[in-house]
């Protein structure tokens, strides 16, 4: 049986995506795609002559039948996902899967939405002597998350603090979050990032909420807080003319 290709998509613009996920999407033979969350020009990308299969609406257990039946008649079969595989993308459950059905995987990597973010913005997210740190994570919801990764404790780092999928829990994401950041610690607020529709803006932690709701966003919104999105002119010793290193005495 031919191996299952697991493809991060990037965060939306089909410009964003490895060329080595456009070269599997363009030998596709079969396209299992999260619909709901990825372009449709991506989706594009494959053969004319490629089966195309939307997941919006299917459950796991319908999705590893699908994998497993085409990949054990002979075809290439791309799972597509958005931004990274590797994280919210049930990536683990899908190799399980798999791996009981005697099916290999091959997973290449996707720009996620928080790089877009950033890249977008023309903002670092470790500036020196700022914020040295990055936390990708997202709100407690009906998933949970373990204790040791609660809300407050990662707030309680002041890092550059990325939160998916908390659209729906605005409201007491922020109430948690000033109780550790300033007030007017700026949060890009990102919907669609590097979509036709974009939008994406910074604003003051007090209007995260307010901001949201007046938008009316509930999914694809990046919330991005970190005081590393103040205008600074800190440097780093990287390129000091007073720091040696392994290639400048």
């Amino acid at each position: 049986m031919n191996p299952i290709y697991i493809v991060g998509a990037g965060p939306g613009a089909p410009d964003l995506i490895t060329i080595r996920a456009k070269s599997l999407l363009e030998e596709a033979e079969v396209l299992v795609w999260t619909d709901s969350l990825i372009s449709p020009e991506i989706a594009k990308l494959a053969p004319d002559s490629c089966e195309r299969i939307k997941t919006s609406s299917l459950t796991l257990e319908e999705i590893l039948e699908i994998l497993i039946s085409r990949s054990s008649n002979g075809k290439k079969v791309v799972r597509l996902h958005d931004g990274d595989p590797c994280f919210y993308g049930a990536l683990s459950e899908q190799i399980c899967g798999l791996a009981d059905a005697g099916i290999g995987v091959e997973v290449v990597p996707g720009i996620s939405a928080y790089q877009a973010t950033a890249a977008a913005l023309k903002k670092e997210l470790t500036i020196p002597g700022i914020v040295q740190t990055i936390v990708l994570s997202r709100a407690a919801g009906r998933t949970g998350v373990p204790e040791n990764e609660s809300l407050e404790r990662l707030a309680s780092l002041k890092a550059s603090l990325c939160l998916y999928l908390s659209a729906r829990h605005v409201e007491e994401v922020q109430k948690i979050l000033l109780d550790y950041y300033h007030e007017d610690t700026p949060v890009a607020i990102g919907h669609r990032v590097s979509w036709t529709d974009e939008w994406l803006a910074i604003v003051p932690l007090k209007l995260m909420a307010k901001t949201s709701k007046e938008k009316g966003f509930f999914r694809t919104t990046l919330y991005l807080v970190s005081p590393a999105l103040k205008q600074s002119k800190a440097k780093s010793k990287l390129y000091s003319k007073g720091h040696s290193h392994l290639f400048r005495a």
